[in-house]
């Protein structure tokens, strides 16, 4: 397999991510504020209709993963996925943000949580065959962490649009912009399909030159909890990205009832990603000269005190300070977008070395699957907060409980998550001289094998 990735295979490649970020930042940014503020549903009800549709995808994840392994077409094994699933993607998208005629709590939670379960089905349909082509690309150590910088350069402008595009479009998430909303779900839900026809045309899945036996299902789930460096990948990326969905999802109740700084609500939103996509090649770099879980744990750092800091702002505080702290937060969330998604790939050759098998499928099924854990703890639980410190949906003014609650959902509880993160990025065994004796071992293995096949 190539070590070196043709530009243009890393830019059409990264461009999936585009639309996978943009539909769950939107989601994460708004969709509680959206039951809240815009449907009338309480805190409590929101929080489990959301629960309820993130449970799905604890099934779901693994049964595709372990589908698209086993799939064999004239397209391969990843992109017939691509080709088939980006319209249902893009219709599911739009279903979430529609308001119903009706006003039945009861009612609306089940409207809401099987919109979900249909989304996020058709989301793994399509995003866990896209991540499980990225060890097909290349098995060099740097060149996957560059071609996850280039997935994330299109992951963090999905970010940068979710956060200030569907602000302008819509206004205010309040009752009367409701049609508002649905065509806002219905336009981008078609902008996040799109680059997925592109990746299907421009790509092509290098032919497999070892065919490798393909166990069921929970054979699969029991080799990828068997491998450590897997294992320890996975729970960096659920810590990182549980912090990163609380953020998420309380970022605008924090700026427009802690700050009182509602309109410049896309300003903050806009320093933090822009920074994030400057400070990319920063993280490729230190990860270079280091190693990711070392270049990992320097990166979060900046975030987890930016995050603490954050907690003690109110609305009297300087808005200088204010973008300051956003800045050292993108610089942060940078590497938090890089640096877990590149130290996954390599625990395949490891277990390919072990075992004999690869289940690039399963292992990609499985991460997708932390991401959706990630979002099902952090959603729910911004919402059980807010319940339990009575926040008052689509009011100008909160109490001072509800307040302090969203305090601790911006600063203590994101960074707690993020150094339990650092803490097990520094166990991850793989560091590059490791991961290239792996590969030499492999290499000796599968000559070995073709010479006796012969």
């Amino acid at each position: 397999m190539q070590k070196k990735i043709p530009l243009w295979t890393k830019i059409v490649y990264g461009s999936g991510d585009f639309g996978y970020s943009m539909t769950n930042s939107i989601i994460a940014a708004y969709f509680l504020l959206f039951l809240t503020d815009v449907v009338g549903m309480s805190p409590a009800v929101a929080g489990i209709a959301i629960l309820i549709g993130r449970t799905w995808d604890y099934i779901n994840d693994p049964l595709i993963g372990n589908i698209s392994d086993r799939t064999k077409s004239r397209w391969g094994r990843r992109r017939p996925f691509l080709l088939f699933g980006a319209v249902p993607f893009a219709i599911t998208f739009a279903m979430l943000w529609y308001k119903p005629a009706f006003t039945d709590q009861t009612a609306l939670a089940i409207y809401f949580a099987l919109a979900y379960v249909l989304y996020d089905a058709a989301q793994t349909f399509v995003f866990m065959p896209y991540f499980a082509l990225t060890p097909d690309l290349t098995d060099d150590y740097d060149e996957r962490t560059s071609l996850t910088s280039y997935r994330m350069v299109y992951n963090i402008i999905g970010g940068l649009v979710a956060f200030t595009l569907p602000l302008m479009f819509v206004k205010s998430f309040s009752p009367g912009n409701a049609n508002r909303v649905f065509s806002m779900g219905i336009l981008f839900g078609i902008l996040s399909a799109i680059p997925l026809f592109f990746i299907f045309l421009k790509t092509r899945e290098k032919k497999v030159e070892t065919e490798y036996k393909k166990p069921n299902i929970i054979s699969s789930i029991k080799i990828a909890l068997k491998n450590r460096p897997f294992v320890l990948g996975a729970v960096v990326y659920l810590a990182t990205w549980t912090s990163m969905n609380v953020v998420q999802t309380v970022l605008l109740y924090y700026v427009k009832y802690v700050l009182e700084r509602e309109s410049m609500s896309d300003i903050l939103m806009g320093l933090i990603f822009i920074t994030a996509i400057i400070a990319l090649p920063l993280w490729n770099w230190v990860s270079k000269k280091l190693d990711k879980r070392k270049a990992y744990a320097i990166g979060i750092s900046f975030w987890a005190v930016a995050q603490l800091l954050l907690m003690s702002l109110n609305a009297g505080s300087s808005s200088i300070w204010i973008m300051t702290l956003c800045v050292i937060a993108g610089i942060g969330v940078s590497a938090a977008h890089v640096l877990p998604w590149a130290m996954i790939p390599d625990a395949i050759e490891y277990g390919e070395l072990n075992t004999g098998e690869r289940h690039e499928g399963v292992f990609y099924s499985l991460v997708t699957l932390m991401a959706k854990v990630a979002s099902s703890i952090a959603i729910p639980l911004t919402a059980f907060v807010l319940e339990i410190t009575d926040y008052i949906p689509n009011s100008s003014t909160q109490p001072q409980s509800a307040l302090d609650g969203i305090r601790v959902l911006v600063g203590p509880i994101p960074a707690v998550l993020l150094i339990i993160g650092i803490i097990f990025a520094l166990r991850y065994p793989l560091e590059r001289k490791e991961f290239n004796v792996i590969l030499d071992k492999l290499k000796e293995k599968r000559a070995s094998e073709k010479g006796s096949i012969k």
